[in-house]
C-alpha cells in the first residue's frame, strides 16, 4: 500500500513509466537492464533501488523467494524513505510490517550567559493516555518495539502525530483505547506461519502471481481498498452465513467496499453461479458497475456471471420477460388520480400529498387488496394516527383508484414486484444464485419482498450493506416479516477511512450510538475509530437569521483572505426554503454566486 499510495502522487507520465518498469521487474527480475542498485546506507539491507528514469526510483525489499515493491519518488526522497523503513515481523503478533525507524532525538544544553531573575509558571503536565496498558498488551496490539517509549508517553496532544508513523492496526486500536473502547487481539498464528498471510499484513501487503494481477491492482486510480481489504472487511467478504446477512457502519467504513468484493467473492467461489448486486438508485448501480469493472477486468467470464443493474431495473426486466412490456404509472398519473378520486368523496379533510404517501407507503406497499388488510395494517412511521371510520374512507378514495389502474392497463412498481415473486415462486426457478445488495438501509417494502424471493432462504444468498444513519427515502419497516430475518448475522464496521476523527465526532452527535431496527437489530455507533486528523469543525448557534447571515459572511470574508478561491466554496442548505438565507449571506460578504442546482434537491426516488 506504501507503494499505491505513493504512485498516485506521481504526474500522469512518471506513473506510466513506473507501472511498465513494475511489469518489466515482474517478468524478468535479474534483467541487467533494472540497473538495480543496493542501499547501503538502509537500516534494512535487503532495500534496493529500481531505476525507473533519469531521476525516478522505485524502492523494492529484495529476496531470494520475492521482490517486494514498497514505494517510488524522486531519487533523494526515494532513499529517504528507504532509510528510515524496516521490514520485520512483529515479535507479539508475527504478522510482516514496515516499521519506520525511529529517530534519536538528543537534547542541547544551551548555556546561559546571563541569569534572569523572572519564573515562569511551569506548563500544565499532560496525563499518559495508555500509562495503564501493559507494555505486553500494547506488544498485542501490533505496536512496534521501536515505538513503544513514544506510546507509553503519548498524549492528547501527541496521539495523531505518533499513530502517523505506526502500522494500522496499531493504529486503530491506540485510537480505540484513547476514545474508551477495548481493541480485540487477533490470535497469532504459530510460529513458522507465513508473516505475509497474517490478516494484518494482509491489509498492506498483496501478493501478486501474475502480470494480470498486478495490472489490474495497478491500472485503475481507485482507492487502494479495492486492493487492500481491511482483516474485518476480508472477514466479512469470504465468510460463510446460514442466512441472509447485513454489514453496517458509519459514512466511510467502506460498506460498498465489501459490498463489491463480496459479489466477486461468490462468483469466485462458485464457478457456475449467478450473482447480483444491486441497490435502490440507478446512478448508485452505474457507480458500482464502474468499480466492480475495476476488480474482475481481464476476467471476463467472471465478469459475464454478476449482473449489476438498480432493484428496478432488474425488477421490470424480470416482469417484461414474463408478462410482456409493462405501462408503468408514474408518480404523476397517481397524483392526479388521486386527487380526481378524493374530490368526489366527500366527508373528509386528507390533503393530497397525505393521500399519496399514504398510497405509497402503506396501500401499494404492502399490495393491500382488501378493506380487511387496510383496516388491520400497522402504519409505522406515519405520523397521523387514523380512526377506523377515516380508515374506511381513505379505502374507498384508494380501492376506487387500484380498480381504475386496472381498467387503464397500468401497474406501480409495488405491483410488478409482486408478480415477479409469485412467478419466482410458482416456478421455483430463481435467476440469481446469489444477491448482494448496497445501501440496503433505502430499499422499500416491495423491493424487499422481491429481493427475499430472489434470494430465498439459502446460506449466503442475501447480503445486504447499509447504515440506519443514512436512511433517507423509506419509512422503518419489519424486514422479518418480509422473509428477511439478520438476527444474529449482523455485523458493524468500526474504521472510518474517509471521515476525520473531528468531523465524524460531530456529525455522530446528530445521531444516538445506538440505532435499532424495527425487528430488534441494533447497530452501535460505539468504538468507532477515524484512522485521520483535521481541524475541529465550526459550530455556530445564531438568534436570527440576521445573526447567522452576519456569521456566516464574516467567515466567508476570512476565508477569502486566506487565499481561498470562490469557485472552492459550496454552501449547502437543508432544502429549498433555506436557499434565500444562503444567497444573503453571500451577498452580505460581496460574493458571486451559481444559482442552485435543481437536480440537487431531488425528490425521493429521482
Amino acid at each position: 500500500d506504501t507503494f499505491t499510495d505513493s504512485l498516485a502522487r506521481l504526474t500522469g507520465d512518471e506513473q506510466k513509466a513506473t507501472k511498465t518498469t513494475a511489469f518489466d521487474l515482474q517478468l524478468n527480475p535479474a534483467s541487467p537492464g533494472m540497473s538495480l542498485h543496493k542501499l547501503d546506507k538502509a537500516k534494512d539491507k535487503n532495500f534496493w533501488s529500481v531505476r525507473v528514469s533519469g531521476d525516478l526510483r522505485i524502492i523494492v525489499h529484495k529476496t531470494a523467494d520475492s521482490l517486494l515493491l514498497c514505494y517510488v519518488n524522486h531519487h533523494d526522497k526515494a532513499y529517504a524513505w528507504a532509510e528510515r523503513r524496516r521490514l520485520e515481523v512483529h515479535p507479539t503478533t508475527g504478522a510482516a510490517q514496515l516499521v519506520e525507524v525511529r529517530e534519536t532525538v538528543v537534547d542541547i544544553t544551551v548555556p546561559r550567559f546571563v541569569e534572569a531573575e523572572v519564573t515562569y509558571p511551569a506548563p500544565p503536565v499532560a496525563t499518559p493516555l495508555f500509562a495503564h496498558v501493559a507494555e505486553a498488551q500494547l506488544l498485542a496490539y501490533g505496536v512496534p518495539s521501536e515505538w513503544m517509549s513514544d506510546v507509553q508517553s503519548a498524549t492528547d496532544d501527541s496521539i495523531f502525530t505518533i499513530i502517523a508513523h505506526l502500522p494500522s492496526e496499531a493504529a486503530e486500536a491506540l485510537l480505540e483505547l484513547a476514545t474508551g473502547g477495548r481493541p480485540a487481539v487477533r490470535a497469532t498464528g504459530p510460529i513458522d506461519a507465513d508473516p505475509f498471510e497474517h490478516p494484518d499484513a494482509k491489509r498492506r501487503f498483496r501478493v501478486m502471481a501474475n502480470v494480470e494481477e498486478l495490472e489490474r491492482a495497478l491500472a485503475w486510480p481507485w482507492d487502494r481498498w479495492s486492493v487492500f481489504l481491511h482483516p474485518a472487511q476480508r472477514e466479512l467478504v469470504e465468510r460463510t452465513f446460514s442466512g441472509p446477512a447485513r454489514v453496517a457502519g458509519s459514512a466511510g467504513t467502506g460498506k460498498t467496499v465489501v459490498a463489491l468484493h463480496r459479489a466477486v467473492h461468490l462468483a469466485r467461489k462458485h464457478p457456475d453461479a449467478r450473482v447480483l448486486l444491486t441497490t435502490f438508485s440507478i446512478p448508485l448501480a452505474r457507480m458500482l458497475k464502474q468499480k466492480l469493472r475495476r476488480l474482475t477486468d481481464n476476467d471476463s467470464a467472471l465478469a459475464e456471471r454478476i449482473t449489476v443493474d438498480a432493484i428496478d431495473e432488474i425488477g421490470i426486466s424480470l416482469y417484461e420477460a414474463s408478462f410482456g412490456t409493462s405501462r408503468v404509472a408514474t408518480s404523476a398519473m397517481i397524483r392526479t388520480l388521486l386527487s380526481s378520486i378524493s374530490s368526489d368523496v366527500s366527508g373528509h379533510s386528507f390533503s393530497e400529498r397525505f393521500l399519496e404517501q399514504e398510497w405509497t407507503e402503506v396501500v401499494d406497499a404492502w399490495q393491500l387488496a382488501s378493506w380487511e388488510s387496510y383496516r388491520d395494517v400497522a402504519r409505522l412511521g406515519r405520523k397521523q394516527r387514523l380512526s377506523e371510520k377515516q380508515r374506511a374512507t381513505l379505502w374507498t378514495i384508494f380501492s376506487t383508484a387500484q380498480q381504475r389502474l386496472r381498467e387503464s392497463a397500468l401497474v406501480t412498481l409495488a405491483q410488478i414486484y409482486g408478480d415477479v415473486a409469485r412467478e419466482i415462486e410458482e416456478g421455483n426457478s430463481r435467476p440469481f444464485d446469489y444477491v448482494v445488495v448496497d445501501e440496503a438501509q433505502d430499499v422499500s417494502i416491495p423491493q424487499l419482498r422481491f429481493l427475499a424471493t430472489l434470494g430465498g432462504n439459502r446460506a449466503d444468498s442475501l447480503f445486504f450493506a447499509g447504515d440506519q444513519g443514512q436512511r433517507i427515502f423509506q419509512l422503518p419497516f419489519s424486514w422479518k416479516s418480509l422473509g428477511v430475518d439478520v438476527r444474529g448475522r449482523s455485523h458493524t464496521l468500526r474504521v472510518n477511512y474517509r471521515t476525520s476523527h473531528q468531523i465524524r465526532g460531530m456529525a455522530d452527535r446528530l445521531l444516538d450510538l445506538e440505532l435499532a431496527d424495527v425487528d430488534g437489530v441494533a447497530e452501535s455507533r460505539k468504538g468507532t475509530v477515524s484512522v485521520f486528523n483535521s481541524a475541529e469543525p465550526m459550530l455556530v448557534i445564531a438568534a436570527t437569521a440576521a445573526e447567522e447571515e452576519h456569521a456566516i459572511a464574516a467567515w466567508l470574508r476570512e476565508r477569502i483572505a486566506e487565499g481561498v478561491h470562490p469557485g472552492e466554496i459550496g454552501m449547502f442548505v437543508r432544502s429549498r426554503h433555506e436557499v434565500a438565507r444562503a444567497q444573503g449571506a453571500l451577498t452580505a460578504a460581496g460574493l458571486a454566486y451559481t444559482t442552485p442546482s435543481p437536480g440537487v434537491d431531488a425528490e425521493p426516488g429521482k
